[in-house]
């Protein structure tokens, strides 16, 4: 018997905070909705940080990854952790998918399937070329400029020729450490915003709209972005659930990020498989979905 059948897993700092600001209530909130969920069912749920040392995932069923946001930040040491704690419990999403869908190079796979992405272009790791070169090679007005492995927004630069010279040197910092990926900026995320689609089981269940705040293009509130309910057509709806269908192995709960390209037809922004908010206290009954979903797996 297993002390626990779903253990939610986040970052220490969002564990058992003494004085959570906004940012640190949301996640609490988030994580408060689905344990809620998850008891309702009838399922012993825990929650822990992913790097805990004093805690044995072998004594759970399922883990599923929640705000682990800062995996990125500390990318070699979270790979070891996976490949090591894989062995003792079940991921969810699998580390099949997790491994996969850290490195946005997953862009290229869904844009192979027939998914509308933006314009991008990857630069390999110690690449020679300089920012300005591979920029005017391009032939695009704007860009933005990011690592393949990231998150809330780091280390997301928009360049032009004016400003490009001012990115140089962190250019330079960055391509030595690891690959980047140059996307032609697309305007209607100023006007329009994110919208951001949950699916859970390959179903939707809600979406959100983020906007940016004035003068940014960041919709990610760490940078002042705004969330506020949005109501998807059906045709909308139908293009972030052929994106998840697209993927293989097929994942138990996705986000998929959706803006109006250039040419205003619907886009990928972003496929989050591995720890998206979901924003269940937008739509409380997908959590009580995605509780649902858990127990049928057990």
């Amino acid at each position: 018997m297993k002390l626990f059948d779903v253990v939610l897993l986040t970052k220490k700092d969002f564990y058992k905070p003494k004085n959570p600001d906004w940012y640190a209530k949301q996640v609490l909130q988030e994580d408060n909705l689905l344990s809620e969920a998850l008891k309702r069912k009838g399922l012993k749920a825990g929650r822990t940080w992913w790097d805990n040392p004093d805690f044995d995932f072998s004594e759970t069923k399922i883990v599923v990854f929640r705000a682990i946001w800062d995996y990125f930040h500390r990318f070699n040491e979270f790979s070891e952790w996976l490949k090591k704690t894989e062995k003792k419990t079940r991921f969810i999403n699998s580390p099949e998918i997790v491994y996969k869908n850290i490195d946005k190079h997953y862009l290229l796979e869904l844009k192979n399937s027939g998914i509308n992405i933006p314009p991008t272009l990857f630069i390999s790791k110690n690449s020679a070329s300089s920012l300005k070169t591979i920029f005017q090679k391009t032939e695009w007005k704007e860009a933005v400029l990011k690592p393949v492995v990231s998150g809330a927004g780091r280390h997301t630069y928009k360049i032009n020729e004016a400003n490009i010279s001012d990115y140089e040197v962190i250019f330079k910092k960055l391509i030595y450490d690891e690959d980047l990926m140059l996307q032609e900026f697309q305007y209607q995320i100023t006007t329009k915003g994110e919208i951001a689609f949950i699916i859970i089981n390959g179903k939707f269940t809600h979406a959100v709209l983020k906007k940016a705040k004035e003068g940014d293009f960041r919709v990610q509130d760490d940078f002042g972005g705004t969330v506020h309910n949005y109501t998807p057509t059906n045709e909308e709806i139908k293009f972030a659930e052929q994106v998840v269908k697209s993927c293989n192995p097929r994942p138990i709960y996705a986000r998929v990020d959706v803006f109006f390209d250039n040419l205003d037809k619907p886009a990928v922004s972003e496929l989050e498989l591995t720890e998206p908010e979901l924003w269940f206290r937008f739509h409380p009954p997908a959590a009580d979905l995605f509780a649902e979903t858990l127990k049928k797996l057990l």
